[in-house]
């Protein structure tokens, strides 16, 4: 028995909501960890979601950001938000534990800000965020549990995700001081498990609404899913689903998914 978790920034769960449901419908993922919902809890569409038998964390925000967490499993020990800044009211982080039948799973979804440009107090609010997010990886993975956490990141982590790097070179994507982060993160023990299971290949999560970016594949890969090595063990492998991305009034983000054996 295999378990599916998917990252998926929906980019407005209301423009999208048939789109979703008619998704989990189909493809029935275990867990699915969402971001950019763009709405607060109370108008997130739950009845509809739990009626295909899954239960939710959500943690939204009135237009912008907001992330949530689809289980067919129980949730439990829900946490909303990083620690680091009282000050920071955007809905970017939500965590939980997932009670399989054998074991538990420890699941987060983040959306990293995307920080706009270089020089703007946005880079810098994505570069504290993503020094948050470290301090709270680095106390995670003191549990040596299977641990998952999904999202949009806002990161190339490396030229091989970028259809062309020397476009992108220097952007809020790819610029020296986020692959840093990400590299201190990974450091930590956390693992990148579609590049752990497709090492060479060129495949990209995003595309432009703008320039027929899909159309020509002229795509970046910026969400991503994390594992411990607990979850590393259990890996059977990792997928971009990029038919989403050709769906009538897609997310400009596609559904990437992982298989972990339980």
């Amino acid at each position: 028995m295999t378990i599916r978790v998917t990252t998926w920034n929906v980019n407005s769960v209301k423009s999208r909501l048939a789109q979703l449901l008619d998704w989990l419908k189909t493809d029935q993922p275990d867990i699915v960890l969402l971001q950019e919902i763009k709405c607060v809890d109370e108008a997130f569409p739950a009845m509809e979601i739990e009626e295909l038998g899954y239960n939710l964390a959500i943690h939204g925000q009135k237009t912008y950001n907001g992330v949530a967490i689809l289980s067919k499993f129980p949730l439990e020990d829900i946490t909303k938000g990083l620690a680091g800044d009282e000050s920071d009211l955007q809905a970017r982080y939500v965590e939980a534990i997932v009670s399989l039948p054998h074991k538990a799973l420890r699941v987060a979804s983040v959306y990293v800000p995307n920080g706009q440009t270089a020089d703007s107090d946005k880079f810098q609010y994505k570069l504290r965020f993503l020094d948050r997010l470290y301090e709270h990886v680095k106390t995670l993975l003191t549990y040596d549990e299977m641990l998952v956490i999904g999202g949009d990141y806002n990161i190339a982590p490396h030229d091989i995700d970028v259809h062309d790097p020397a476009l992108w070179r220097g952007s809020v994507l790819t610029h020296d001081e986020v692959r840093k982060k990400w590299r201190r993160m990974a450091s930590l023990g956390l693992h990148d498990a579609y590049r752990l299971s497709h090492p060479d290949s060129h495949e990209y999560s995003w595309w432009d609404y703008r320039g027929n970016s899909f159309v020509r594949d002229n795509g970046l890969r910026i969400d991503h899913l994390l594992l411990s090595a607990e979850s590393v063990d259990q890996l059977a492998g990792c997928i971009i689903e990029k038919s989403m991305r050709g769906i009538e009034k897609a997310s400009d983000h596609t559904p990437v998914i992982v298989e972990l054996k339980s």
